[in-house]
């Protein structure tokens, strides 16, 4: 074994690739275990990466929005009454007040009554919608079968397809709508069936229907809307946006809730991805110390003789220490660096082929998976990787630095 005297790290690190090339097989077998594990990391995290971003963009384009806006208590208290917390009809102040990440403004009228066809009447929630200003929302709603309210006559209602299916309804259809108006009285409106719409949430689905914003206005004898919902540009905005809406319109008598706040299933299945990834994080750790610990184990049990060599010559203590941590360095350094490698590629051509999955629970539509791999995940295991073999690696260094050198000479002799 060549011996580290004088030469400096750039030699010491010479010394020790050296001796990683010196033992290929054992070396080789580091290294598959590291990539292997980085490899299984990033698929993983990859794929609950992209479920997590289609999750949160399907949930903004469907529904949510980026932020809404509304009058304070209205989530709390204004299900039972709410219009006693309506806005107005003009809602430029809010882009006229809001950031340059805006896209679009839409008022909602949020109203709930009876839905009838023929002799079947089932409860049914609506929203009165402008369907120009919220067409760049609704991305995430797919016209089943008819068509959009913007293609519509102006006395047209969408219905969700669990809805429709209940009172056996389909385009073309004559139905109608009961409700109670904000003064207590009932009125009712007939409307034609436009199309029917489906979203990710099966439960929204089976309950829900919208139709203009002027019928519902007229069905409930009110003015104004509910909540202005505002879609920006990317939802990495949403905080600077909120926070400057936030300041802008503090002295009117408004609250700007973001999405985060309301979309309860997406922030609780996030927390359980997050969890799961973490377990996934700590049992690939184990497997690489436990594996390089083995590893560098037998390495210092067969290279005990050149290491009481080393040491009869002069070599300090803390200089077979720092050379056998070398060696783990340049192990973790090219280990992750190979595996982050191979992942991303790997990660590409998986979702090329595209993964299919069925529906999950809660929803009715299956999807193709896919494997997003992001620069702060691949940096993650990177890291990973790299300190988990570094920690593999101190035992068996710290090992061989407080051999006797007496009984190291001696060693299979």
């Amino acid at each position: 074994m060549p011996v580290p005297t004088l030469g400096g790290l750039r030699q010491d690190l010479l010394v020790a690739g050296r001796n990683l090339l010196r033992q290929r097989r054992r070396s080789m077998l580091a290294l598959l275990i590291i990539c292997g594990g980085v490899v299984t990391f990033l698929l993983a995290g990859g794929f609950i990466n992209w479920v997590l971003t289609g999750m949160r963009e399907s949930t903004i384009h469907s529904h949510l929005g980026h932020i809404q806006i509304i009058r304070p208590g209205y989530f709390q208290k204004g299900l039972g009454d709410p219009y006693s917390y309506l806005l107005p009809t003009d809602s430029s102040i809010v882009t006229a007040s809001g950031s340059d990440h805006i896209r679009t403004v839409a008022p909602r009228l949020a109203f709930s009554g009876l839905l009838s066809k023929g002799d079947d009447t089932v409860a049914f929630v609506g929203e009165g919608i402008d369907p120009v200003l919220e067409a760049p929302i609704a991305e995430g709603v797919f016209i089943r079968n008819g068509s959009d309210l913007r293609e519509a006559p102006p006395d047209s209602v969408l219905l969700g397809v669990g809805l429709a299916n209940s009172v056996n309804a389909s385009p073309g259809d004559s139905v109608v709508l009961l409700g109670t108006t904000a003064e207590g009285g009932i009125n009712a409106v007939e409307l034609h069936v436009a199309g029917l719409f489906a979203t990710t949430t099966k439960a929204y689905d089976d309950s829900s229907l919208r139709v203009p914003i002027d019928v519902a206005r007229r069905l409930m004898r009110v003015e104004g809307a509910t909540s202005w919902v505002v879609l920006l540009d990317k939802t990495e905005n949403t905080s600077a946006a909120v926070a400057k809406l936030r300041a802008n319109l503090a002295a009117q008598d408004f609250e700007v809730v973001p999405w985060t706040d309301l979309a309860d299933f997406y922030n609780k299945t996030a927390t359980l991805f997050t969890r799961q990834v973490d377990v996934v994080r700590l049992l690939i750790a184990l497997i690489v110390v436990l594996s390089i610990t083995n590893t560098q184990s037998m390495t210092v049990i067969e290279r005990t003789g050149e290491i009481g060599t080393a040491m009869a010559l002069g070599v300090r203590r803390r200089g077979i220490l720092g050379l056998f941590l070398l060696e783990g360095v340049l192990l973790g350094l090219f280990g992750a660096g190979v595996g982050v490698l191979i992942g991303v590629v790997l990660g590409k051509v998986i979702s090329t082929i595209g993964i299919p999955m069925p529906p999950p629970p809660g929803m009715e539509m299956g999807f193709t998976g896919q494997i997003s791999i992001s620069p702060g995940l691949a940096l993650d295991a990177f890291v990973l990787a790299f300190l988990t073999t570094l920690l593999a690696s101190v035992f068996p260094a710290w090992k061989a630095s407080r051999m006797n050198i007496v009984d190291a000479l001696r060693h299979q002799r």
